[in-house]
């Protein structure tokens, strides 16, 4: 992808190292207590509300979303970075080219032997049908390990002309469709293989080979029944405008603070297009925001550079990252001490996670690079001093921490879930009701103001306060080791929930 140049901090690391190197005739742990009792003292979810505000209205002024390369995500751009800029940050753009994709149709209806209408979310990056759609017999692809991931499993029956349906898992959504194409199908339909609606992308543009959609477990699992009664016939219509824009990241630094020890915290500011994302991820970006504007306030020359960042394109697969890290140069990103990422951190029906730094819970992905442990650690720690109970959550790489987990950033962070479904046991840990999604409004057009939950809220921005305080003056946590602990992973709680998270999930 193309990274262009666009204002000061276009070059990722614009950084000449402070005179003051931090306070050496001062303690650093005193100093990081100190800070960090006062951010957390002065952020509060109320004050970060008005930024929700913000944001809302925005969307309401710009076809009801704020999307990369949208004038809603401009606009949010530009609210975020005039406040940085007034309380005294470096703060500038980093603008980058990317294809913006907006779904213009997606609808799937058996016609026959039984009609209803089945919700359908298109992939992104998917090829499209006419205008209209098609109207074709399914065909369903074996289940196994690896379902439709082999040009094998086309095999045993003929998908020439039709839709072919197949059970996510194995391998990328981008290789099942692919294989459908090489036999035949004229579209292929993905259900999911856990709870909860399936979002994702094909990855880019040359990868849709055919009209792409994806269907929750519940609707896959009954056409599947029904075809082994005989033929279903269905109308499909995937349509997706595609076209190439420029976006924009936000980051901002102290003007003081050692480089050689930066700390980074960050969260996506885009939307996607059903939607104006108040809580995906808006309230990630308000609670960031409102520490940053705290941090000003207290006036301090922190010992280490703090560096905040406001993602773009995150929902089409976590390119504004991307292109951040990538532009970034061995010296560079050896600076970076750690990163700390926040998305959706206020689901009206939430609980509290932490990534699994250590892989401790034994789920999913391994451990993230050395220093994630201590994070995560650091994080329990504060919840627990706040008698605020947590659990953890698999890096499953489909948030914006993982380009920086690729190229071997220590990481951490929190979120409250997405799609994935509450459990009765998380239920009567943090409240809420079991069996319904953690954000029963995610990617879609009731992620509103009233899609919030203040407690949570709360809770998260003062992890980011407490971490930017602490971190701004002492990162020795980061050298202590943690003690190995046995494995406790739940499916549904320490592992799973970012399942599909962002539409830059792609199996």
């Amino acid at each position: 992808m193309a990274v262009v140049a666009a204002t000061a901090l276009a070059t990722p690391l614009l950084l000449a190292v402070s005179p003051h190197h931090g306070h050496p005739s001062h303690d650093p742990a005193r100093e990081a207590a100190k800070l960090s009792r006062k951010l957390v003292d002065g952020s509060s979810a109320k004050d970060a509300f008005r930024h929700l505000e913000r944001f809302q209205a925005i969307a309401d002024s710009a076809d009801g979303h704020r999307a990369a390369g949208s004038l809603g995500h401009d606009a949010s751009a530009a609210y975020v970075y005039r406040l940085l800029q007034k309380a005294g940050y470096r703060v500038g753009y980093q603008a980058f080219d990317f294809v913006y994709t907006e779904t213009l149709a997606e609808k799937l209806s058996v016609v026959s032997p039984t009609p209803r209408d089945i919700g359908i979310k298109a992939m992104t990056y998917t090829r499209s049908t006419p205008e209209g759609g098609i109207t074709a017999a399914l065909a369903v692809v074996p289940a196994d390990d690896t379902t439709g991931c082999e040009a094998a499993d086309y095999g045993g029956a003929t998908f020439t002309g039709k839709i072919a349906l197949i059970k996510r898992g194995g391998c990328s959504f981008a290789q099942k469709q692919e294989a459908a194409s090489v036999a035949g199908a004229a579209g292929a339909v993905i259900y999911n293989n856990t709870e909860g609606v399936l979002s994702g992308t094909l990855g880019d543009v040359a990868s849709g080979k055919i009209p792409t959609g994806g269907l929750t477990l519940a609707e896959g699992e009954k056409l599947v029944a029904d075809l082994a009664k005989g033929e279903v016939k269905v109308s499909f219509e995937i349509r997706q405008l595609q076209e190439e824009r420029t976006t924009r990241n936000v980051v901002a630094e102290t003007r003081g603070g050692n480089a050689a020890k930066t700390v980074m915290l960050g969260a996506h500011l885009d939307s996607v297009t059903d939607g104006p994302g108040i809580n995906d991820n808006g309230s990630g970006s308000a609670g960031l925001l409102e520490v940053a504007l705290e941090l000003a306030k207290t006036h301090r020359d922190p010992a280490n550079k703090v560096r905040f960042a406001w993602w773009s394109a995150e929902e089409n697969g976590l390119l504004g990252s991307e292109a951040y890290v990538a532009k970034l140069s061995d010296a560079q990103r050896e600076k970076i001490a750690l990163y700390l990422n926040f998305d959706m951190i206020a689901s009206p029906n939430g609980a509290q996670f932490v990534f699994d730094g250590d892989d401790s819970d034994g789920v999913g992905e391994g451990p993230g690079p050395e220093g994630s442990a201590q994070l995560e650690r650091d994080i329990n720690d504060f919840l627990d001093r706040k008698g605020k109970p947590h659990t953890g959550t698999d890096f499953t790489g489909r948030s914006d921490y993982g380009p920086f987990i690729e190229a071997g950033i220590p990481s951490g962070g929190t979120d409250t879930g997405a799609e994935g479904i509450k459990t009765a046991a998380q239920a009567e840990t943090f409240g809420g009701t079991a069996g319904i999604a953690y954000d029963p409004c995610y990617h879609a057009a009731c992620d509103d103001l009233d899609n919030i939950d203040m407690g949570h809220f709360d809770t998260n921005i003062d992890v980011i306060a407490n971490a930017v305080g602490t971190y701004a003056h002492d990162l020795r946590s980061l050298a202590r080791p943690v003690p190995a602990a046995p494995a406790t992973g739940e499916p549904g709680v320490g592992g799973g929930l970012r399942e599909g998270h962002a539409q830059g999930v792609t199996e």
